[in-house]
């Protein structure tokens, strides 16, 4: 018997691995993250599959559904939306199955903010303009160590995506504007891949203003950077006169 923690994705069960897709249509017992987990992912489990909503629990009590799992002997399948790496708070349900003898594995899913990226049809790095991509998050009931806020993050200038964060808009605005810009562009994707999607683009100037026409405060992804535009250097991967070790025909 093992708990494997499996990545549901951004929504869209489209986008799931096949892996996670075998292993949920074979599933006994499911804790799932609420209303996190598309039902249309949801729907692939057995009809006569246990389901536990992990929104209404408590860690022991997640815990000691596993424990009973192993009594059984049936595997858990322990399903985190996005991947269970970013946000996924699985590294204490390890340390409780470690002391209950009570092995895992991880099963990685696609993150809301490359559903999100995939909604905007862009790309996330641009040569000259940004490279570095940080995954991150403001500050609330979880605090930041001090050298990760915001404030200090917006000084490279990489490209931003923000999880977890869709209440602090405003501030989020003002606080990259100093080192971005007001016209640098940013947008909003909420519930990425999800049938009720919805995309809102504008700068650090004018994000604030479209998003409170707008309920949303929760499960949206904020991306920020200049890559978001189109105006921006050509890669060199393409051009003739660019050798490289996956192109050894190129002109030179």
């Amino acid at each position: 018997m093992k708990v494997i923690f499996v990545g549901a994705g951004p929504g869209d069960p489209d986008l799931l691995t096949v892996k996670a897709v075998r292993l949920l249509k074979s599933c006994r017992c499911c804790i799932y993250a609420g209303s996190l987990v598309s039902p249309r992912v949801l729907a692939l489990l057995p009809a006569g599959a246990e389901k536990h909503d992990s929104a209404a629990l408590a860690l022991p009590e997640i815990i000691e559904l596993c424990r009973q799992a192993k009594k059984r002997n049936i595997n858990v399948i322990r399903l985190h939306s996005g991947d269970p790496s970013i946000y996924g708070a699985i590294r204490e349900q390890m340390n409780e199955l470690d002391k209950l003898g009570i092995g895992y594995e991880v099963v990685p899913g696609v993150s809301s903010f490359q559903a999100a990226a995939a909604a905007l049809r862009t790309e996330l790095t641009a040569p000259e303009v940004s490279q570095t991509i940080i995954l991150t998050r403001t500050s609330g009931r979880t605090p930041l160590p001090p050298e990760q806020e915001l404030e200090r993050l917006a000084q490279t200038r990489a490209t931003l995506c923000l999880f977890l964060s869709a209440a602090k808009l405003d501030d989020i605005a003002r606080t990259l504007a100093k080192h971005y810009g007001r016209a640098c562009p940013i947008a909003v994707v909420y519930r990425a891949s999800w049938p009720d999607q919805k995309i809102v683009r504008g700068t650090l100037a004018s994000i604030a203003a479209k998003m409170a026409k707008l309920d949303i405060h929760k499960t949206a992804m904020i991306i920020v950077g200049r890559a978001l535009e189109r105006d921006i250097p050509v890669s060199k991967l393409y051009d003739a006169a660019f050798t490289h070790g996956c192109r050894k025909g190129a002109r030179k």
